[in-house]
């Protein structure tokens, strides 16, 4: 019964937003290139207030997205700024999260005020003049949260992170993190790791040296 009424009112929530969404598929099929109208409607859906914005967002999302699923959560305040953007099953993002081009699996939990960025090399420099070239959109590299990963509040992602690991608060993660391991730090670093051996552990430097991709 639960799960019916959820689903009459996510229907409901789409023909709410299908105007906006409309646009958003017009300035796709215009340029392939320019989000501004995606961006504003992003914008206008984060604010909405307690569990109709929770599920109007979704609703808009389901609509604009590559994919969300109608089974995710999504907080006051957050904002994806590209369109390309999965989010599977059971995704929940807390409140003021900035979400580039990223690929959400089932299970993950972004925390509150979390960033997670299109990859790390969104801006090229000019090695002839110093300068510091302005974004484009064929900078973006989609990054990937794996599947039962927890990002701890204020997170700064710019690269993948492996199944069912943990990204410690404030941490910054720069290059792909392995699965089931605990990362903390600016830049981030090997903690600990969830997964149990049976034989000889490795010297605590050679762990650390191979949890972390280069």
């Amino acid at each position: 019964m639960y799960s019916t009424i959820k689903l009459i009112i996510n229907r409901i929530c789409q023909l709410i937003v299908l105007p906006l969404a409309i646009t958003c598929w017009l300035e796709a099929r215009l340029s392939r290139h320019s989000e501004a109208v995606f961006g504003f409607w992003t914008h206008v859906v984060s604010i909405l207030p307690g569990l109709p914005g929770v599920f109007l967002r979704r609703a808009f999302y389901s609509l604009t997205l590559e994919k969300c699923s109608l089974n995710s959560h999504i907080g006051f305040g957050t904002i994806f700024a590209h369109r390309g953007t999965i989010v599977e099953d059971n995704v929940y993002t807390g409140i003021y999260c900035s979400i580039g081009a990223a690929y959400l699996k089932k299970n993950c939990l972004i925390g509150s005020h979390s960033s997670l960025l299109s990859g790390n090399t969104q801006h090229q420099r000019n090695e002839e003049n110093g300068e510091w070239m302005p974004f484009s959109k064929d900078n973006i590299n989609r990054i990937e949260i794996a599947e039962n990963v927890w990002v701890g509040e204020g997170a700064i992602i710019l690269a993948n992170i492996g199944r069912g690991s943990l990204v410690a608060a404030g941490a910054v993660v720069n290059t792909n993190v392995k699965a089931n391991i605990v990362v903390a730090g600016n830049p981030a670093r090997f903690v600990k790791s969830f997964v149990l051996t049976s034989t000889v552990e490795a010297p605590p430097a050679a762990v650390e040296n191979s949890v972390l991709n280069p």
